[in-house]
This record gives structure tokens, sequence and C-alpha cells, in this order.
């Protein structure tokens, strides 16, 4: 796998943008000039150039002929150690992998390689759609995917060697393709981990035994006597939901992967019960939370560490590593380059200052390329996401 190329730029005409993001991107080959042409690309764009999106696709076959595209439209985008939000701007990241190791598909191109994992773009108001990731999922033979649905103010797009609306697309790789894969939370408990006794699909009846709403008031030391304090209170709480038999906790008393954080959609005092964004069932297990933006830093420096201490050990797990980690490689890897999937409630506003998050992984993973986007919802494994991030890298042999 050769160095991957990336480039981003910002002008309120989309042309000028690719202009300048093409011109990073031919001195960077320029550099490599024994390295084999790349053939697939990624573009995500604001949301601001969608009603240019076809013109856009257009243009990068012309400039780059030969590339499979995918991407998506986002609210934000990023590239290496850098944040658009609201700004009319692109980021491309092209690469060569070997031949036969992937496979775009979409709605008119149904998933036909052996795939082993697949970056997934989504639109938000397609129904059903934690069912289809799942569904997906269980295409794949390590059942790993990541990615994330596109936003927007309008109508969400994504890319895959067309522009689609609604439905699921991406690219689905086989496992010649070396990548390793994380999920960063950024939420806290504010309280126990609790399980579900009663449920009625979206409405949570009882907790452990008892009252649903009991357990929320107790967990946020609200009291509903006092509404000017209480409801904006509740409004800033959240759910972390985790299958029965999944782990809730990761180190360090933090949300590990299995948990997806889902606003709480009402109360139902008369019955004691909170609704939540998704239907649950008996058995699952819950612990109340809030966004926590000291967590979330602390937790996406620990999967860049991560991510860090496998290639540097000389170790490529799979996307989904199994209990006891992955196989040794005959060699020596390293970045070849990186796909970041954020949240649109996260990015520099959540972490303090412009593009701080971005620059977290910058220089956690040094300046590799990198490419991504400000998502509606983040897929990772088989799961749909809010208030995360999802890392992925890309992996090369040393040399």
């Amino acid at each position: 796998m050769d160095t991957f190329l990336h480039a981003h730029a910002t002008h309120p005409d989309w042309r000028y943008a690719l202009e300048l993001a093409n011109a990073q991107l031919r001195a960077q080959r320029a550099a490599h000039p024994k390295g084999h042409g790349p053939n697939l690309g990624f573009v995500y764009f604001s949301d601001i150039y969608a009603p240019q999106a076809e013109e856009l696709l257009q243009a990068l076959r012309h400039d780059w002929p030969g590339l499979s595209w995918v991407g998506a439209s986002g609210v934000g985008i990023s590239g290496s150690g850098v944040e658009y939000f609201d700004e009319p701007a692109l980021v491309l990241m092209l690469a060569r992998l070997p031949a036969g190791s992937f496979q775009v598909f979409s709605g008119t191109r149904p998933l036909g390689l052996d795939a082993h994992t697949a970056l997934v773009h989504a639109d938000p108001s397609t129904p059903d759609l934690a069912e289809l990731i799942a569904e997906m999922s269980e295409r794949t033979a390590a059942g790993y995917l990541f990615g994330g649905l596109a936003s927007a103010r309008g109508q969400s797009l994504q890319i895959a060697d067309g522009v689609f609306r609604g439905g699921l697309s991406g690219v689905a790789f086989t496992s010649e393709v070396g990548l390793i894969s994380r999920v960063t939370q950024g939420c806290t408990p504010v309280g126990p981990v609790r399980r579900v006794t009663a449920a009625n699909e979206h409405l949570v009846l009882e907790l452990d035994g008892k009252p649903a709403l009991d357990a929320l008031l107790a967990d946020t030391g609200v009291d509903l006597s006092h509404p000017t304090v209480a409801l904006p209170r509740l409004r800033s709480t959240l759910a972390g939901v985790s299958d029965a038999r999944e782990d809730t906790l990761s180190r360090g008393g933090q949300f590990g992967e299995n948990t997806r954080v889902r606003h709480l959609i009402g109360l139902e005092p008369g019955r004691r019960g909170v609704a939540l964004a998704e239907a649950v069932e008996v058995g699952q297990q819950i612990a109340f939370c809030q966004r926590d933006a000291v967590a979330a830093r602390r937790d996406l420096v620990r999967i860049c560490a991560e991510i860090r201490e496998e290639i540097e050990a000389g170790i490529e797990a799979p996307a989904a590593p199994p209990p006891g980690g992955g196989a040794e490689l005959a060699a020596a890897s390293r970045i070849a380059g990186a796909l970041y999937i954020s949240c649109a409630g996260r990015g520099g506003p959540h972490f303090g200052a412009p593009s701080a998050e971005l620059q977290i992984v910058q220089h956690a993973l040094g300046d590799v390329p990198l490419a991504g986007f400000f998502a509606s919802g983040e897929i990772g494994h088989h799961h749909l996401y809010g208030y995360t991030g999802v890392l992925t890298v890309f992996t090369a042999a040393q040399g």
C-alpha cells in the first residue's frame, strides 16, 4: 500500500476549492514519483456545496481518471489537524490499494466482494437504519463496520461512484487492506449501571425492579418539585444503553464501545417511566450520563495511544479484535492514512478551541494523511452511535 495523498481547502466557490486541493495533491504526487497511481478516492464536502455535488464528482473523475470515489456531505469536515464548521470546504484523500481488495457499493451496486470490513455512509432519514447496519455487519468476515451518517442542514448526500440520497453506501475491503478502528465516547456516567426489568418499546418502566423515573432522579439529583432547575438538568442528561451480555463500562469507569448513547425523549410521571430514543428490551443495561469534554479528550487520547501501541509493537489487530488480540505481522507497519468521523455535536466547540479535536488526533498519531466529516450519527462495529468519534487508520509495511 503506497503513501496516501491528502488535501483540504475552503472557498465560497467549490471549483476554486477543488483547484486548491488538487494543487496540493499534485505536489505530493511529484514528491513520490516512483509510487503507483491512486485507485480509490475519499471526498467529504461541506453541505454548502451539496447543490453542486454532481458537478463536483464529474470534476473529480476528470481530474483523477480511473479512481473510484466514496464520501459524504457534512455540516463540518476535517483534515489533518483542522476542522471546517459551517464553511464551504472540502477534503480529499487518495489511496493506492491492492487490485481487487475493495469494492464501492450502493443501492444500485450490491456488495459482491468477499468483504472483511467496510466503510459505511448512510442517510439519517433511512427507516430501520440500526437494523440495516447490523445486517451489513453480518455480511463482513470481521463483523466490523466504520463510518457515519451524512449530515446537512438540507438534503444529506453520499458519494459512491455516484451521488446518492437515502440508504447505505460505501466501500468494502478484503483482509488484504490493513486497518485498525476504534470508537471514542464523549459522555460520562452520572450513576450506576442498571438493568432493565420492565419496558414497553421506547419506554423504560423499571430499572433493577424499581421505577425508572425514580432511578433517573436519584442519579441526577433532580427534584421535580423545582422545575426551573430540574428541566434544564434533565434535558442535558442522556442514557448509555448496552445489551445484556456486553460490558457497559471500560477502563476508568467510562463507556466502552458496546454502549450507545441515546437522548431522553420524554418522561411518563403516571407510570414512573423514562422514554429513550431507542427501543429497549428487558435485560438490557442503562446508565444515565452527561456529555463531558474532559472525559471526551481523555478517551480520544486513549484510543490514539492504543492504535499507536499496536502498530509500534509490530502487531496488526483485526478491525474488531477478539479477546487475546490479533495476529503478528511479518514486518513492522506504519500508518499510511486515516479516516476520522466525529459527531456534529463534538469538534472544536466541545473541546474548547477551533480544531481542538483534530489537533488532539494529529498530536497523537503524527501529521498523517487524514480525512473525515462531522456526522449525524457514527457507525462502529455493528452499532449506530451518538456523541462519539470513530478513528480508523490504514496500515502499510515499513520501507
